[in-house]
């Protein structure tokens, strides 16, 4: 298992509970595929730097993972075809 940690951004227009609803998901997911939510942090709405498919602000979600390289390429792959997340970045923790 590696450490990773994953940065989304879910669109701002959506309802309250739609944005809550799409962070849980993708919480969720990680799990299903055998993999450990470390830390879960909901930094709220947030002014983009420029607008991405033209929205000005998103919800900003940050996780600290421990999954497969498998669990990452499958969760990289279905977060990637939500329209309703508007960037993702996963980046691998280096071991101590």
């Amino acid at each position: 298992m590696n450490k990773y940690e994953i940065m989304f951004i879910v669109r701002a227009a959506e309802e309250s509970t739609n944005i809550k609803k799409t962070a849980d998901t993708y919480k969720s997911l990680i799990t299903d595929l055998k993999g450990k939510v470390v830390e879960f942090k909901e930094l709220g709405q947030k002014k983009l730097a420029y607008p991405i498919k033209k929205e000005l602000n998103g919800y900003y979600y940050v996780m600290q993972v421990e999954a497969s390289v498998d669990c990452i390429h499958e969760f990289d792959r279905k977060i990637g075809l939500d329209e309703n997340v508007l960037r993702h970045l996963i980046i691998r923790q280096e071991e101590e």
